[in-house]
């Protein structure tokens, strides 16, 4: 932040205003509440949102990633960033849903197909739109994306190929209304449990599974709790890095500048870990012993159950049924009517 020296009295002020010089931004280290571990695609993000804001500021600023939640829960941080107490968060999309409902859009099921369909959406004028939203309704301003990948589905039971197998198990999900009604499509109740409790929640059998992208399984090591994977396509994980508005506005037009700079360089490194590593990480599960399979009939069932029940529903939160088509036209997909 630049601040410019000012002198009180008018006598020393005549006599040293010709010396008068803008004092250098003060150095910034921002704190950034991540929900992921070490090794997960959060963390690429973050590391390399480090790497560009330390560059771009010529050393001047910096970042430290509090991991795995040490912070709070993710929704939690999205409060304290909103009032200002915590400068920065990283967390999954459907988090930030609550407190800005149009981002949901990014969760319905079967609306994003591939990492091409995510970076589309994200870094053109949709992705521009929701971080409006989300400064108005949240108070919080998305910097970054991270591309996580597909939630595939992970239990301890038994394989899952079809709906009929899902039936009986218990899945955790997270706090958030499309994922909990998406599940309710196929003919189960999920578990909304927080993040932070869910890998204790396997461990103890409370919940039989979960979903969450291959990167995250492997960060969190639920290969220590979870045997079958299933892999689903209802969700393509998308997990932006936010700042807090007020936060940004103390910033000067230059840091400003920097930060989403550095957030743009995060953007394409995500894009490219997933690209990188996603494939070796897949390998580094079965050798950990889990049993990968894949849906019957290329996942149609699912696909028609949720997209039956759960697009419409949530056609109002999201900005009406002409957003999803929006969406959908900027991907290349037909519109549907409502």
């Amino acid at each position: 932040m630049t601040f410019i020296k000012k002198l009180s009295t008018i006598a020393a002020a005549a006599s040293v205003a010709a010396l008068t010089v803008s004092a250098p931004a003060l150095a910034k280290n921002f704190k950034i509440a991540v929900g992921d571990s070490g090794g997960s695609s959060q963390e690429a993000t973050g590391l390399a949102f480090i790497e560009n804001l330390e560059e771009l500021s010529g050393g001047n600023h910096t970042a430290t990633l509090f991991l795995n939640g040490q912070l709070g829960s993710e929704q939690d941080t999205v409060n304290d960033a909103a009032i200002g107490s915590l400068d920065m968060s990283l967390l999954a999309i459907n988090n930030v849903t609550p407190f800005s409902p149009s981002v949901g859009v990014f969760t319905l099921p079967y609306v994003i197909l591939s990492l091409e369909d995510a970076e589309t959406l994200t870094q053109g004028p949709i992705g521009q739109q929701l971080t409006e939203n989300t400064i108005n309704d949240a108070g919080v301003r998305i910097i970054a994306w991270t591309y996580t990948g597909f939630r595939v589905l992970t239990n301890s039971k038994k394989p899952v190929k079809s709906v009929a197998d899902l039936q009986g198990l218990v899945i955790r999900v997270p706090k958030n209304e499309i994922m909990i009604d998406t599940y309710k499509s196929w003919g189960i109740s999920p578990t909304p449990m927080a993040w932070s409790e869910t890998f204790a929640g396997l461990q103890t059998k409370v919940v039989d599974g979960q979903d969450n992208p291959y990167t995250t399984i492997n960060a969190m090591k639920f290969y220590e709790v979870q045997k079958y994977v299933t892999n689903i396509r209802y969700i393509f994980s998308i997990e932006p890095l936010v700042v807090s508005e007020a936060v940004f506005q103390e910033l000067s037009a230059e840091d400003q500048a920097i930060v989403l700079e550095a957030g743009k360089a995060a953007t394409q490194a995500s894009a490219q870990f997933l690209r990188d590593k996603e494939a070796e990480i897949k390998q580094i599960l079965i050798d950990k012993g889990m049993q990968i399979d894949d849906p019957e009939n290329n996942e149609q069932e699912f696909i028609d159950l949720a997209t039956a029940a759960v697009w419409p529903k949530f056609y109002e939160s999201i900005g009406g049924v002409e957003k999803l088509n929006e969406v959908l036209a900027a991907i290349g997909r037909d519109p549907v009517s409502e």
